[in-house]
């Protein structure tokens, strides 16, 4: 008996903790944005899950277009390759691509990315998970790191997965700022292969929300393919255009 009430005992004031971290990152970021000043980058983005797999690969590309005032302004690329150094952490690579004023496609950053899993999917009643990455620009010295908190939770057929980050970048051409990202994603799980969504962005005096569509064929072993789509658009009085946003990973 004693055993029993002290394992529950830790697995709720684990569950208390986490939740404390995720709170006290988002009332952070409530009283970042307010006053944060326009900064540079794009807050859309993929939206990521707490999930890793055990000798996990993957590659994935992702792209993201931005339309403003009937004209395509910006174009960015992502090409990576992942894999699990252990069974509960991903290690990612990036080369980031992006178009320049003369409509020239270059290579514009690197990027590391690591995933961690904190909890077993379904072991409370949310899964949750943390994500580090480290940005630095091709030809400037100047970097960027991010860190935040990746929670998904289900409820019947449908799926919530929010993501909190807190983004602080420097360098010799960028003014060191802080800056804070929020990403929001209500999904239905229809079939394994098409799964429409709402997705929710909000950072840099940015609010963009839209309509996501995303599906996973699954193949022999731990082989998958995946792809995900969806269509932003700014809703608030400093939120410009539209934006899309693709991507495709293949895992094996």
């Amino acid at each position: 008996m004693f055993t029993f009430l002290r394992q529950r005992f830790l697995i709720d004031t684990d569950i208390s903790l986490i939740s404390s971290v995720l709170c006290s990152v988002l009332v952070f970021s409530n009283i970042v944005f307010s006053n944060i000043a326009l900064a540079d980058g794009i807050v859309v983005d993929k939206v990521y899950h707490p999930y890793v797999l055990p000798n996990e690969r993957e590659v994935e590309w992702r792209m993201l277009a931005q339309r403003e005032n009937g004209v395509s302004n910006d174009l960015a690329q992502r090409f990576a390759y992942g894999q699990s150094v252990a069974d509960n952490l991903m290690l990612e690579f990036y080369l980031i691509g992006e178009r320049d004023s003369n409509d020239n496609f270059t290579l514009s950053a690197y990027e590391i990315e690591a995933r961690w899993m904190m909890t077993e999917q379904g072991q409370y009643w949310a899964d949750w998970g943390m994500l580090f990455e480290v940005e630095k620009e091709h030809q400037e010295n100047n970097w960027e790191v991010t860190s935040g908190v990746i929670m998904e939770k289900e409820f019947g057929r449908t799926s919530l997965t929010l993501n909190a980050f807190l983004i602080y970048e420097w360098g010799d051409t960028i003014d060191d700022e802080m800056e804070t990202e929020f990403r929001l994603q209500y999904r239905f799980r229809h079939l394994e292969q098409f799964q429409p969504a709402i997705e929710v962005y909000s950072g840099e005096n940015y609010l963009g929300i839209g309509p996501a569509f995303m599906g996973v064929q699954r193949f022999s072993g731990q082989k998958q393919l995946k792809w995900e789509a969806a269509f932003i658009t700014g809703v608030n009085s400093e939120s410009q255009g539209h934006i899309l946003r693709l991507a495709i990973e293949y895992e094996f």
